[in-house]
């Protein structure tokens, strides 16, 4: 399993902590880093590495993730351990063909967003005033999978799960869900969108008393065509 890489970075008042993608903030804040550190070409270890070296940052670690953890941040070590949780292992043997990496599941989700029905709705991803977008969008309560809006202005949480899902998802997505609509979606609808490859029965039942989140599940199709003819030209 790949782990995903992160920093906790302290709130500017002090209260929570900020949870971040390691390699972009580290390319935003290339004063953490040592002269001539390679931004373009430099591994997730590389950039860990170098802040693990700077005096008071520490580390948290699962099989899913490995996070970062500034210094000012260890008030919030609670709620880092929540977030961390427990890597969720992909079932092997699938008839069908499956995402084995969940980034590659949420890359082409972002960039087929608008092609995609969502239980009648077209989607588009999520834009703030700062020109962030809505993939991996940081909050204080972790990172967003994928964060969208309808030609409504409504917003859309999405909760990826590249192979099997349990019913933690339902936790994870309410808590994204809940800082959306305390924070840039007060006065907006918010909807949680989970999609699996599998979706389980405690899943089901779970979101059965959460009418505002939605299941899906994927498939992947892939085919050959051949081509080995050449066209005639006409003259």
């Amino acid at each position: 399993m790949v782990q995903r890489h992160t920093v906790v970075i302290p709130t500017a008042d002090g209260s929570g902590a900020e949870v971040y993608p390691l390699k972009e903030w580290g390319r935003q804040h290339p004063d953490m880093f040592p002269d001539g550190f390679d931004f373009v070409y430099g591994t997730s270890h590389s950039y860990r590495k170098a802040l693990l070296q700077r005096q008071g940052w520490t580390k948290q670690e699962s099989e899913a993730e490995y996070r970062l953890i500034a210094p000012g941040a260890e008030g919030s070590i609670g709620i880092v351990e929540d977030l961390l949780g427990e890597a969720e292992p992909v079932e092997r043997g699938y008839d069908a063909p499956y995402f084995s990496l969940e980034y590659q599941l949420r890359d082409f989700l972002a960039s087929n967003l608008s092609t995609i029905d969502f239980g009648g709705k077209r989607l588009c991803l999520y834009v703030d005033p700062t020109g962030r977008d809505g993939v991996e969008y940081p909050t204080a309560v972790g990172p967003i999978d994928l964060l969208a809006v309808d030609n409504e202005g409504s917003f859309y949480v999405f909760e990826l799960k590249r192979g099997n899902s349990s019913d933690r998802a339902i936790g994870q997505i309410a808590r994204y869900m809940g800082w959306v609509k305390q924070t840039i979606g007060r006065d907006k609808e918010v909807q949680g969108i989970i999609v699996a490859k599998n979706v389980g029965e405690n899943l089901k039942y779970a979101r059965s008393v959460l009418p505002s989140v939605t299941l899906f599940e994927y498939e992947v199709s892939f085919s050959l065509r051949l081509a080995n003819n050449v066209e005639a030209v006409r003259s």
